[in-house]
């Protein structure tokens, strides 16, 4: 395109000022008479006319140089109407400084004097071509090489000698060395020096693939230099372009320099795949040697690509650059840039994301003109992630200082790198942001799916609600919305510290996994003087293999080798879940490892004696001070050991737990229940259910029958027996079925 506007624009200017000549001339001829104006006219004007046997030659020149030649073979002067017909023109036009070569050849032209008009009967002829070295050689000489002629052909040229206009209404041909083209009808004016093509002006390429260029209408002005197209339209094979105008500017040697193409400015490709642009405003800068150097949208514009994988871009400008054979090299956006890539729903993607990215601005750099390579941002830049398939729902908003990203060889983005301030924000409709702060970031996608995972690192820093993290290192899913750190995590929760080796969070749900050396503790707690085992303000300790939390719950579940305590007070199981709130547990044993914890009761000397119950399974709440343990039950003292099927350990309040350090559970009674045995070092009693209450050190079993036997006395079996570890008492009562009761003092 470049190459064919230049070569117009020369045309047009040469072929108006050859025009006027030619009008003059012929004028002052047909006004005096040819005979008279030979004889008088040299001495006068400067022009030299030469009569020979074939015809005439007439030329003016200036200051020694020759400004333009006209040959005819015949000139015919009528009487009647002032009319002066010549045949067989050929019209060579220098230029002031001999810097052209233009000729105008014509069988037939016709001079009105009243009118002033000087019509061409026929077909017109025109070659123009540049003489640079005319100014350096002798005068009138030809170009050594001629190059890059046009050649012009219209019939029905009308020259006003008058006002020194131009037009005809016919069809223009013109033919260049890279194009031709045609219009329909043209007009001159002298006093402004614009040239004007009046309709249906076409340019065609003689290069293969280039663009056909019509315009509505061409209007050439001198001052400035410069092609103004009408309504201009650009097809190639599948593209196109066009606007409501086009102003191509042109150096002194008619060279393209720039072309802006105003309003309504349109874009369209095709193939491969459907895309379209608009703009206000387009701004195309050539190189000297007729290749593009960029291309510039401006005002509004907006970009959109059709198909699987549509995506629309908003900027209010866009810059392509441009380096050999018009191979573009890089594009830049800015000003509010915003592109949305759009995701298609499949079977097999049904965890999809349209993306959306957003930036002050935004590098793009190609590779072989036609593939995307890397692309850069300036300035704060974020990049929303939402699903396909929910609307409205959740969004994951990424944010940096800059972004740096990569694409595959199919141009789909692969990597993506940013920093300083990286922060990504998940929005869920009806629940807090959650939010995760680092050094930097960087995100890998799947192939037509969006974004994989982001892993940030540098001091990692996450708040979701009331929960705050920290880290080395964060990697984020996006498909599970799952946050994993690592290197020395640590997470806070209402007075809730935990550490591990490393910890998962899902940003969508709120649930938190922790494992390997996991140790929680729980701070800022208020003495409950009604609670017993955990009713300190002491911290709560938790350790174990792992840890997971479900949602914003206060209950964490803790598992392999788990041990609890505060203070002195301690329970151990391979698993044990703790309700912060309720200062509640539930520990689960195995068949290898019980559950375990350690109770205190006095002797008869006031002495404190540790319990340790076990159990495959204890459940405790602080308010209700009882240890429920099921399974395999196990309590054991210095002198004693109990086991059942299930056993309610209850304990007395924290208040008034006298005589013992304020932090021990002191235990008050036991209810056992379930094939209940009681080993002494002298005693083994059987039952069914048992009471025993710490204060008076008292045993009552019953169910079963309950039966005692110890190695002094022998057997007792009765409804219920009771006993005291204290004083080896025995009680022994009835029913109808056994009427006795009897009374055994065993001495200690």
């Amino acid at each position: 395109m470049p190459i064919w506007i230049s070569h117009l624009r020369r045309w047009f200017a040469g072929a108006a000022i050859a025009a006027v000549l030619t009008v003059a001339g012929i004028a002052f001829y047909a006004r005096r008479g040819m005979q008279n104006a030979l004889k008088q006219v040299p001495q006068k004007i400067g022009v030299e006319i030469q009569q020979s046997a074939t015809g005439f030659t007439i030329s003016k020149s200036d200051q020694g140089r020759t400004v333009f030649r006209i040959d005819a073979s015949r000139a015919v002067q009528f009487k009647q109407g002032g009319r002066v017909e010549l045949h067989d023109v050929v019209i060579t036009v220098y230029g002031r400084d001999s810097e052209r070569y233009d000729r105008i050849r014509g069988s037939d032209f016709e001079y009105n004097q009243q009118s002033g008009d000087v019509t061409a009967n026929g077909e017109v002829q025109i070659d123009l071509e540049a003489n640079p070295e005319g100014i350096l050689n002798p005068d009138q000489s030809p170009p050594k090489q001629l190059k890059n002629s046009v050649h012009l052909r219209t019939s029905g040229l009308v020259f006003n000698q008058k006002t020194g206009d131009a037009y005809t209404d016919q069809k223009v041909e013109f033919q260049l060395p890279q194009a031709n083209g045609s219009g329909e009808g043209v007009s001159y004016v002298a006093n402004t020096n614009v040239l004007t093509l009046r309709s249906h002006v076409k340019i065609l390429s003689n290069r293969p693939g280039a663009p056909t260029v019509t315009a509505q209408r061409a209007v050439i002005t001198k001052d400035p230099y410069q092609v103004v197209l009408e309504h201009p339209e650009f097809e190639m094979i599948a593209r196109s372009c066009q606007s409501d105008e086009a102003t191509i500017f042109l150096t002194p040697d008619n060279t393209v320099d720039r072309i802006v193409a105003s309003r309504n400015v349109l874009m369209e490709v095709t193939a491969p795949q459907r895309a379209r642009t608009r703009s206000d405003l387009l701004e195309l800068a050539m190189t000297p040697e007729n290749t593009l150097r960029s291309a510039i949208f401006s005002g509004a514009v907006k970009a959109e690509v059709f198909g699987d994988q549509s995506a629309y871009a908003d900027a209010g400008r866009v810059e392509l650059k441009f380096a050999r054979e018009n191979e573009l090299s890089k594009v830049r956006a800015e000003n509010a840039v915003k592109i949305v890539q759009q995701q298609k729903a499949t079977a097999q993607s049904s965890n999809a994301q349209n993306l959306e990215f957003t930036a002050s601005a935004i590098d793009f750099i190609l590779t072989n003109g036609n593939r995307l390579s890397t692309a850069e941002t300036s300035g704060v830049a974020q990049i929303a992630f939402v699903p396909i398939t929910v609307s409205p729902g959740p969004q994951t908003l990424v944010t940096a200082g800059k972004f740096e990203a990569r694409f595959d060889e199919s141009g789909q983005l692969s990597s993506l790198h940013g920093a300083p301030d990286a922060r990504i924000v998940n929005k869920t409709p009806g629940q807090p942001d959650r939010v995760s702060t680092s050094e930097t970031l960087d995100a890998g996608f799947r192939p037509r799916q969006g974004i994989e995972s982001i892993v940030q690192q540098g001091s990692v820093a996450y708040v979701d609600g009331d929960r705050k993290a920290w880290s080395d290192r964060a990697r984020y899913t996006v498909a599970d919305q799952v946050l994993t750190l690592s290197g020395s995590p640590r997470v806070v929760e209402g007075g809730m510290t935990t550490t591990a080796h490393s910890m998962r969070m899902n940003r969508a749900t709120g649930d938190a996994f922790a494992e390997g050396s996991v140790k929680t503790t729980y701070s800022d707690l208020k003495d409950h003087p009604n609670g017993a085992l955990l009713a300190s303000s002491s911290p709560i300790h938790v350790t174990a293999g792992t840890m997971s939390i479900h949602g914003s719950s206060a209950v964490a579940l803790y598992s392999e080798n788990a041990q609890l305590w505060q203070d002195t007070n301690k329970v151990q199981a391979p698993s044990i879940e703790f309700d912060r709130d309720q200062r509640a547990m539930l520990a689960l044993g195995t068949a290898d490892i019980p559950v375990s914890t350690i109770l205190i009761q006095t002797d008869k000397n006031g002495t404190a004696i540790p319990v340790t119950l076990t159990s495959s399974r204890l459940s405790y709440m602080d308010s209700q001070r009882r240890a429920h343990l099921d399974e395999n039950v196990t309590a054991k003292g210095s002198d004693m050991t109990i086991t059942a099927k299930q056993m309610d350990a209850y304990l007395q309040p924290r208040g008034e737990a006298t005589g013992q350090p304020s932090s021990t559970g002191k235990l008050d009674k036991i209810v056992a229940s379930g094939q209940v045995v009681i080993t002494q070092p002298e005693r083994h009693a059987v039952g069914n259910q048992l009471v025993y209450t710490a204060a008076d050190d008292k045993f009552v079993l019953t169910g079963g029958p309950p039966s005692i036997f110890d190695a002094e006395h022998g057997k007792i079996t009765g409804v219920s027996l009771t006993f005291f570890r204290r004083d080896a008492r025995v009680l022994v009562e009835g029913d109808t079925k056994f009427p006795t009761v009897t009374q055994t003092r065993v001495a200690r």
